[in-house]
């Protein structure tokens, strides 16, 4: 079974999550469904600022929705072995923002188009290490909406905090995969910033 795919519940395994964690509110919320809120609260807010950072506002309450009724709809095949459901949250709510690649685009292009007479800000070689709402603005937002939506994904996925490893379990595929759209995200960024005269930290 490939790593983050979600498995049947077993008997054996429902008590084994630890306290605390995501697993085990989620095998808690099966005789309990109300326990399940544990999730929304603990990772709502994040996973809407990066929902918003991809779709805007409007759109994000109705996708961050839509992903926690399906992870509750799916919570009997989470894959118990994985105490932090993040990874898993997240690639459900990126296969959601999918439905929505040219309403993504256009936000970036729009953004990309109202910030075109603005003075560029500094940014870090580093480039996910400082894409956040502030700076998803002009050349950046531009360069972003020429991204393929694969390396888009891991761009953003990494740029809200989640590691390689939570990448590939969020996406299905392996870390190798993650790390080389990553690297050819950033290429491609860089590239458009000094085509655009952005300047660098």
């Amino acid at each position: 079974m490939t790593a983050g795919q979600p498995r049947p519940v077993g008997l054996a395994e429902e008590a084994s999550p630890p306290d605390g964690t995501d697993a085990a509110a989620i095998t808690a919320s099966l005789a309990a469904p109300e326990r399940f809120a544990a999730l929304f609260d603990r990772h709502a807010p994040r996973l809407h600022s990066y929902v918003a950072r991809r779709l805007g506002p409007g759109a994000a309450d109705d996708v961050v929705a839509e992903t926690f009724l399906v992870a509750f709809q799916r919570r009997a095949r989470y894959d118990l072995a994985h105490p932090d459901a993040a990874p898993w949250l997240y690639g459900i709510a990126t296969n959601l923002i999918r439905r929505h690649r040219r309403d993504e685009v256009r936000l970036f292009r729009a953004v990309a188009r109202a910030a075109a007479d603005t003075p560029a800000e500094p940014l870090a070689d580093q480039v996910t290490g400082r894409l956040d709402a502030a700076a998803t603005r002009g050349p950046l937002a531009r360069a972003l909406a020429r991204l393929p939506g694969g390396q888009r994904d891991v761009l953003l996925l990494v740029a809200s905090g989640l590691t390689v490893t939570e990448t590939a379990t969020a996406l299905h595929v392996p870390p190798g995969t993650v790390a080389s759209r990553l690297a050819r995200a950033r290429r491609k960024i860089r590239a458009e910033l000094g085509a655009a005269g952005t300047p660098e930290e």
